[in-house]
C-alpha cells in the first residue's frame, strides 16, 4: 500500500467512524464525555478523576503550578481542591492532553516516536502562548484558548499513532496532495473526541487562514501562537511566511517589550505545564 492509498484507507475508516484508539485513550474519553456536561456534579467529577490515577496526579500537579497559583496560595493536596482551583474547562483540557499523549505511547518506530515528542513540545509551547495571547491580546476565553491549543495537532498525533502500520505515511510530500485526506481525518478525530464545534472550526481554519488585524478570535489566537512559538511542528507543511516581526503588522498590537514579556511568561508556563502533565 503506497502513501496515497494509506491516506485514503485511513480517511475512509475515519468517515465511517472506525477510528483506532488505544485502550487508555478510551478511558480518558469517558472522563471527557462526563465533564462535557457543565452540570456534572463535583463529586462525580472527583470520582471520575480518581478512577484515572495519572489524571488525578496531573490535576493536582497543574493546580499547584505557577499557571494556576501565581498568588502563592497554599499547596493543594487533593483532587477536590485541585478541581475547584482550575475549573471544569481546564480539567477537560487535561483529559484531552492525556488523550493526545496516549496516541504516541505505543509508537514503536524510533523516528516516529521522536516526531511525536517534538509534536508534543510544539503543542505545549503553543498552549502556553495561546493562554497568554487570549488574556492580553485577543480577549477570547483563556481557558478555551488553552484547550484549543492542546488539541490543535490531534490529527497529527493520530496519524503518527497509525504510521507504524503504514510505512512512509508521513514522508515529505512536496506536492501536498494528501491535505484533503488529512483534513477529513482531523475532523473525524475531533468529532470522536467531542471537541466543541467553535474549537474544531478554529483548528480547521489553521491550514489556510490569515490572522485578522487586530486579532480578536480563537482562530487568530492559535495563528499568532503558532507563529510566535519557539518550537515548530515536525509535521508542519510549508506555509506562507509572515514578514519579520519588526516589519509586520504584529507591531501594531504587540510592542517589543510586551512581546518579550509574553514569550518569557510562556516559556515558564510551558515548563510548568510539561512537568505537571508528565507526572
Amino acid at each position: 500500500m503506497n502513501k496515497l492509498e494509506a491516506f485514503g484507507h485511513i480517511a475512509a475508516l475515519a468517515i465511517r467512524g472506525e477510528l483506532v484508539f488505544p485502550t487508555s485513550v478510551n478511558a480518558a474519553l469517558r472522563v471527557q464525555l462526563a465533564l462535557d456536561d457543565p452540570e456534572c456534579p463535583v463529586d462525580k467529577a472527583i470520582s471520575l478523576v480518581l478512577a484515572e490515577p495519572i489524571l488525578a496526579a496531573r490535576t493536582v500537579a497543574i493546580a499547584n503550578s505557577a499557571m494556576f497559583n501565581r498568588s502563592g496560595a497554599p499547596m493543594i493536596t487533593n483532587v477536590r481542591g485541585a478541581i475547584m482551583r482550575i475549573g471544569y474547562q481546564n480539567l477537560f483540557a487535561l483529559a484531552a492532553a492525556m488523550v493526545v499523549r496516549q496516541f504516541g505511547a505505543k509508537i514503536a518506530d524510533p523516528d516516529l516516536r521522536f516526531k511525536a515528542e517534538k509534536l508534543w513540545d510544539h503543542t505545549i509551547a503553543v498552549a502556553a502562548l495561546s493562554r497568554i495571547i487570549a488574556r492580553q491580546v485577543t480577549g477570547v476565553n483563556p481557558d478555551t484558548a488553552l484547550f484549543a491549543a492542546i488539541v490543535h495537532e490531534v490529527g497529527g498525533f493520530y496519524l503518527l499513532s497509525r504510521a507504524d502500520e503504514f510505512p512512509g505515511l508521513l514522508e515529505e510530500d512536496p506536492e501536498n496532495w494528501h491535505s484533503a485526506s488529512e483534513e477529513i481525518i482531523t475532523r473525524e478525530v475531533m468529532r470522536k473526541l467531542c471537541i466543541p464545534e467553535p474549537v474544531a472550526e478554529a483548528i480547521e481554519g489553521l491550514r489556510d487562514s490569515f490572522m485578522s488585524i487586530p486579532p480578536d478570535t480563537l482562530l487568530d489566537t492559535l495563528l499568532l501562537a503558532n507563529h510566535l512559538s519557539p518550537v515548530k511542528s515536525p509535521l508542519q507543511e510549508p506555509q506562507r511566511d509572515l514578514p519579520p516581526h519588526s516589519d509586520s503588522a504584529i507591531d501594531l498590537f504587540i510592542d517589543e517589550e510586551k512581546l518579550e514579556s509574553m514569550l518569557a511568561e510562556a516559556r515558564i508556563d510551558a515548563i510548568e505545564m510539561n512537568a505537571a502533565l508528565l507526572v
